[in-house]
């Protein structure tokens, strides 16, 4: 009772402006009204830099995590099965997820069908790059490019699925090493360490980041520019809350605890993806907060990285939904079995999108391509307005993966429900210990 109460007090003492998500807050707001009253200056190229620069410093860090994360995860486990066992869980979870988001976005775009009446003129050369992005990805090239040319190629890359494959490989090499690869799974466990302090740096600069990443969307946009497009907008931010207080809700209440606590917990990183439009910028923090949550440490390290390319749940709504949209405003009916078909595309194209801005854009000209090529030129319709709402993919796409590795978890029967419900119900405070449910 007096560590609680001493770390309660202490929590109480910090000065609220050297919190970091308050920090991080703070500076989006700032980067709103730098981008709408200065919009020549907020679409300076140094202010963008802000925003980019900061991805890029993220990024950086990316691929060694996921490395030594997975490796670690899998060398420590001395039953191979269990690695193909968490893997099928995880897929499995993935899919019917999945499908649950895409056939959401399909309904909420049937029931409000705000696409029609805009009289919309589609221009096919602004969206062309997109386009031949799209046509040149075909389902056995995805399965393919999963193969690296080199592995020094797809760290240097950062191709998180590249680095997930060797990743993989490399662990099970290494558990099957027994003994005398105890040095060099303690390196790897170090280097992670390592990598993980430079994140902690790094995100010192997060406030910085968000302020140019807002300033330079609001700037170059701007509030005016979403005209009739604000239906589509609040549908999908609608849409997307839905996903996450229903679907998500339910499975985190099917688990033992409550989607909004969890939210709650996740604020530091939530509000990072807020302002970076990259789920992938908070990737490391929230490893490190699963499994301070009580979640296995090899789950985490194989769940939340495969998440990140097949449990993009925001980005499936999204897709669902802006393809119903283009189709309503070009005055292109769509049957029910196109309908299907845009169930079944989506599974597939939004395989391999990263959390990157932009791959949600590209995912949807692969989706209408092949449901109707008619629809493609109708892209420019959501062209403008994409950027806002890639910040709410992202914020669904952390939250899916977050709750994907608790359930997986329990799942494994591998879940510390009483340190989950201490940190849940804030009787822990997440700065101190690093404790983590590690199984063997």
């Amino acid at each position: 009772m007096t560590t609680i109460a001493t770390a309660a007090t202490a929590r109480a003492s910090r000065t609220w402006y050297k919190i970091l998500y308050v920090q991080v807050l703070i500076a989006i707001l700032i980067g709103v009204l730098v981008g709408w009253l200065w919009p020549s200056l907020a679409t300076n190229d140094w202010v963008k830099a802000l925003g980019d620069g900061f991805i890029k410093l993220i990024k950086m860090v990316i691929a060694p995590i996921i490395f030594c994360t997975v490796v670690s995860g899998i060398a420590h486990i001395q039953d191979a099965k269990k690695v193909g066992r968490v893997g099928l869980k995880a897929l499995v979870y993935f899919e019917i997820v999945s499908t649950f988001a895409l056939v959401l976005g399909l309904v909420m775009g049937n029931l409000f069908q705000i696409g029609h009446g805009l009289a919309a003129k589609p221009d096919a050369a602004a969206v062309a790059n997109y386009v031949k992005q799209a046509e040149a990805s075909k389902s056995v090239d995805f399965i393919l490019n999963i193969i690296p040319d080199s592995v020094v190629g797809a760290l240097a890359r950062g191709d998180i699925l590249q680095v997930l494959l060797f990743a993989i490989l490399f662990g099970f090499s290494l558990m099957a090493l027994g003994e005398r690869g105890e040095k060099l799974r303690g390196i790897i466990d170090d280097t992670a360490h390592a990598v993980f302090g430079v994140i902690a740096i790094i995100m010192k600069a997060a406030p910085i980041g968000a302020f140019g990443a807002m300033a330079f969307t609001i700037g170059k946009f701007g509030p005016s520019a979403l005209g009739n497009l604000i239906g589509l907008i609040a549908l999908f931010y609608a849409t997307a809350a839905l996903f996450v207080v229903v679907v998500l809700g339910l499975i985190a209440r099917f688990v033992g605890f409550s989607i909004f606590k969890f939210i709650a917990y996740i604020k530091d990183e939530l509000l990072l993806v807020l302002g970076t439009s990259s789920s992938e910028s908070a990737l490391p923090q929230l490893m490190k907060k699963l499994e301070r949550l009580g979640c296995s440490k090899p789950v985490v390290g194989l769940v939340v990285p495969t998440g990140y390319s097949f449990n993009l749940d925001g980005t499936n709504v999204y897709m669902t939904l802006a393809t119903l949209f283009i189709a309503q405003a070009l005055g292109v009916d769509l049957s029910f079995g196109q309908q299907l078909t845009i169930l079944v595309v989506a599974m597939l194209t939004s395989k391999g999108a990263s959390g990157i801005t932009g791959a949600g854009f590209i995912t949807l000209a692969a989706t209408l391509s092949v449901v109707n090529p008619a629809l493609v030129p109708g892209m420019a319709i959501v062209f403008s307005i994409d950027k806002f709402m890639s910040e709410v993919r992202a914020l669904t796409n952390i939250t899916g993966n977050g709750i994907a590795a608790v359930l997986v978890s329990w799942w494994e029967g591998e879940l510390d429900q009483a340190t989950l419900h201490a940190r849940l119900n804030q009787k822990i405070d997440p700065t101190e210990s690093e404790t983590s449910k590690t199984t063997g």
